[in-house]
């Protein structure tokens, strides 16, 4: 038999749950309605854009768009596919994650892990803010500066008398490396902050040091994390258009320079489906709208690809730490 005594307090629980339940006050409503709405339109317009895309994409796409060359030409059937912009977009993809993955994750343990000295730390991590923040054109335009110098070369395009156009697959991976760097920065941190304390201190329990727990046990335990910050970066660089327009030189076909095979077209100039999207655009002189819709398709297919794989590794690497 209950007494009395214990029935008193639980009913008292139960009566406040219901009076917290149940006042809401006119601004709550309010923000309440407010977050509904603006998360219901963000959803629309997604489903909207994604929609358009993929009707007018699948309307006009076909296996000879995808494996022939573009040209230029004044009629839709005169100016080829869309082969040399997707060779394009991987290139750039894979030059300038190569670059920004393995910094940003040596930035990442320094500042996370060490964050020594303290004012070169501050600085470091205003200055990876500062490039979530700064304008793709303002960041192509710095490359441009940088890699029309002389001793920059023999990652450039140049011309036969010698002069440094400051255009390359070089030069617009290491300019895009620095746009997916605070997104790989950003998702290896934030891993590494989620090991607790005590996994370290385990580790050092059985006579490891600093840089062996590093390597042995927590770069593996933020896999995860660095593998999405890595994909988000690489999402970035696939969907920007102000820096291959600048640095690569969006010419319609891989314009390789030199004679050495592989090098020869990464020092060349070339384009990205981005850039070949935006010139056959209504917007653009291309003259090739229908193939321009093709090219987003296909766009749009591979960013979505890619966050189904982000969320299939935020999945996979959940721990649950004892």
């Amino acid at each position: 038999m209950v007494s009395g005594k214990s029935r008193r307090p639980i009913k008292a629980r139960g009566s406040r749950k219901v009076r917290a339940r149940g006042v809401w006050s006119i601004g709550d409503r309010v923000g309440l309605t407010i977050a509904w709405a603006t998360g219901i339109f963000l959803c629309l317009v997604a489903f909207s854009v994604t929609i358009y895309l993929a009707l007018k994409g699948v309307q006009y796409l076909n296996l000879d768009i995808l494996i022939s060359r573009p040209e230029a030409g004044t009629e839709q059937s005169e100016t080829g596919g869309i082969l040399d912009p997707m060779i394009g977009t991987l290139l750039l993809t894979i030059l300038g994650t190569a670059i920004a993955a393995p910094i940003g994750v040596g930035i990442a343990i320094w500042l996370t892990e060490y964050g020594r000295p303290s004012l070169l730390a501050r600085f470091v991590e205003a200055g990876i803010e500062m490039l979530v923040g700064a304008p793709s054109i303002a960041l192509a335009i710095f490359g441009l500066l940088i890699f029309q110098n002389s001793f920059m070369a023999p990652f450039s395009f140049t011309a036969e008398g010698g002069a440094v156009f400051g255009r390359s697959f070089f030069a617009a991976g290491a300019i895009m490396s620095l746009i997916a760097l605070p997104f790989v920065v950003g998702g290896t941190r934030e891993a590494l902050n989620s090991i607790p304390k005590h996994v370290r201190e385990a580790s050092y329990a059985l006579g490891k040091d600093q840089a062996s727990t590093i390597r042995r046990v927590l770069l593996p335990s933020a896999r995860s994390g660095i593998a999405t910050g890595t994909t988000l970066g690489m999402a970035q660089i696939i969907g920007e258009t102000a820096v291959v327009v600048v640095l690569l030189g969006a010419s319609l076909q891989l314009a390789p320079e030199g004679a050495i095979p592989v090098l020869d077209v990464l020092k060349g100039t070339g384009s990205t489906l981005t850039s070949y999207v935006y010139q056959n655009s209504p917007a653009g002189e291309g003259k090739a709208p229908e193939k321009a819709y093709a090219a987003a398709f296909v766009l749009l297919l591979i960013v979505i690809a890619l966050n189904l794989f982000v969320n299939q590794i935020s999945k996979r690497g959940r721990h649950t730490w004892g």
